[in-house]
């Protein structure tokens, strides 16, 4: 009796700290900082079996939120983020992917910690991948360039200098949901940013939230999202296969 008495007794306190998460700040982690590496040079072609997203030609293949044309700026092969006009979504949904991407942040730097340089790509709307501009800038490991945002740091710092082209290599397996919408096998990242392993086959908890905790709630396959965080972030060759 004891025992189930100090059982109940952990899992209210356990659930009393949790109601007091309102803050961000509360689910930040700043140590360790990842290691800097510096990356090497080059990027990747689309392979035979790619679906491309997005060649420089044309936005087609994404929406503003599944409705709208995209409004952001496409130009020299590049796209770049319209301030004010949303997030893109991919009209097309996916489950396990391999997706490539290559970003840029602004070589005029403004800001700093998050407000400098900021994205993501969000797998199945819902699991972001960070895009931030690290080079010189701290800011909370979890909330990083490349990290899980809100989970996992990742394992070094591999950002190149402002202005310079990166790129983002990703395979994620989808989370597994029961017809009773219980999820029965978590979803798992790996990523390479400009060549480098920053996250090894890394669990993802659940939904990538600002505030509180990762929900997991059922699902099946969705979009790919890229973030307008109100900084002018360009992308080219963007490219996806299915697994």
């Amino acid at each position: 009796m004891k025992s189930i008495i100090l059982s109940c007794l952990f899992l209210f306190l356990n659930f009393a700290l949790l109601a007091q998460i309102t803050k961000p700040e509360v689910t930040e982690v700043w140590d360790p900082e990842p290691r800097l590496v510096t990356p090497g040079a080059k990027y990747a072609a689309p392979p035979s079996d790619a679906i491309v997203l997005f060649d420089g030609t044309s936005a087609d293949n994404f929406t503003h939120d599944g409705q709208k044309p995209v409004d952001w700026i496409v130009k020299d092969g590049i796209m770049t983020v319209k301030e004010g006009t949303g997030q893109i979504v991919t009209k097309e949904e996916f489950g396990d992917i391999q997706l490539h991407l290559e970003f840029r942040t602004p070589s005029v730097v403004e800001g700093e910690g998050q407000g400098r340089g900021n994205s993501g790509v969000f797998l199945q709307g819902r699991y972001e991948v960070q895009i931030l501009d690290n080079f010189e800038n701290r800011t909370y490991a979890n909330g990083q360039c490349a990290s899980i945002y809100k989970q996992t740091p990742p394992l070094v710092n591999a950002c190149r200098k402002p202005g310079e082209w990166q790129s983002y290599d990703i395979i994620f397996n989808a989370p597994v949901f029961n017809t009773d919408g219980m999820r029965i096998r978590p979803g798992f990242v790996t990523v390479l940013q400009n060549g480098i392993l920053v996250q090894n086959h890394t669990l993802i908890q659940g939904t990538s939230e600002y505030i509180g905790m990762p929900k997991n709630i059922a699902h099946g396959d969705g979009p790919i999202f890229l973030q307008d965080h109100g900084n002018p972030m360009s992308f080219r060759n963007i490219w996806v296969r299915k697994l």
